[in-house]
């Protein structure tokens, strides 16, 4: 149950229109600053972890792995994502608060 508030949060955030979804959206964002918080699926392939590590890392982006590739996706309406990136510091830290707390 508690693994859902996470999910709920994203949700929430996604419906605000405050979240990009995919690879390649979700680097965008990174790369141009307007990320505030990335999630990587935990069954996402070591590379795109590895990747979005690095380049969080270097563009000082909080990021976490969490759930897997096809919640992640229905919580964004969506069939399944690796990735997404939360573009509003409010949500962020509400989505990083819900997140924390389930793991």
């Amino acid at each position: 149950m508690k693994r859902n508030s996470g999910l709920s949060m994203l949700g929430l955030a996604t419906k605000a229109g405050k979240v990009v979804t995919g690879e390649f959206s979700t680097e965008k964002a990174v790369k141009s600053s307007t990320a505030f918080l990335v999630v990587v699926a935990a069954d996402a392939s070591d590379n795109t972890k590895k990747k979005f590590r690095n380049m969080c890392e270097y563009y000082q982006v909080t990021m976490r792995e969490f759930s897997d590739k096809i919640s992640l996706g229905n919580a964004c309406g969506k069939e399944f994502r690796a990735s997404l990136a939360v573009v509003d510091m409010g949500l962020a830290q509400a989505v990083l608060k819900a997140i924390d707390k389930v793991e």
